[in-house]
């Protein structure tokens, strides 16, 4: 009897718990509706890959579509055609990847079609390429406005780079396809 007694009591009292709970999560319910929530590190990955967004990758192909939507039925509203042009990825769905250029235009590219590989574009009419990061050491080569150059090194001001068999370090401030406060190793 008294294990009975016992029961109904933690029943009863385990009932007037969930109302109170209820009560509590309709306060803080409307609570929520009127502030918003913080941000949380998962917003800044991607909800695909897990990787960071935005990032930088790379054209693996020699053509490449940009399209208007993440799918095959959506419209062509670029077509890329240099192998190692560096994209921005601002957004994920299933296997699409929402893409921006140096220029700002976006569209979606399948994910095959990109690489991981960084790249930079020289934005600049004619950037330097140094032996060592220091605008007083040896130019070993210049590179023109369009000039696609694989990133091997960066720090905050400098990217060692190489193309065409060439290889030096140049500022940041020339290229695109590098935050400004990025490190590469």
């Amino acid at each position: 009897m008294a294990l009975l007694a016992a029961l109904v009591a933690l029943v009863l009292t385990g009932q007037a718990s969930a109302q109170d709970a209820s009560q509590d999560q309709a306060t803080t319910s409307t609570e929520t509706e009127i502030t918003p929530a913080p941000a949380t590190p998962q917003s800044d990955r991607g909800s695909v890959t897990n990787l960071p967004l935005p990032r930088f990758v790379s054209l693996k192909a020699n053509k490449a579509n940009l399209r208007r939507g993440p799918s095959l039925s959506h419209r062509i509203d670029w077509v890329f055609t240099q192998r190692g042009y560096p994209f921005e990825v601002i957004a994920e769905y299933g296997h699409w990847r929402r893409v921006r250029d140096n220029e700002g235009a976006t569209g979606w590219i399948h994910y095959t079609l990109i690489s991981g590989v960084r790249t930079a574009v020289v934005t600049d009419s004619m950037v330097d390429l140094y032996r060592k990061p220091d605008t007083a050491s040896r130019l070993s080569a210049q590179a023109e406005k369009g000039a696609i150059l694989k990133l091997l090194e960066c720090n905050i001001s400098w990217c060692e780079a190489s193309a065409g068999g060439y290889k030096g370090w140049l500022l940041k401030s020339g290229i695109w396809g590098v935050y400004d406060d990025e490190i590469l190793e």
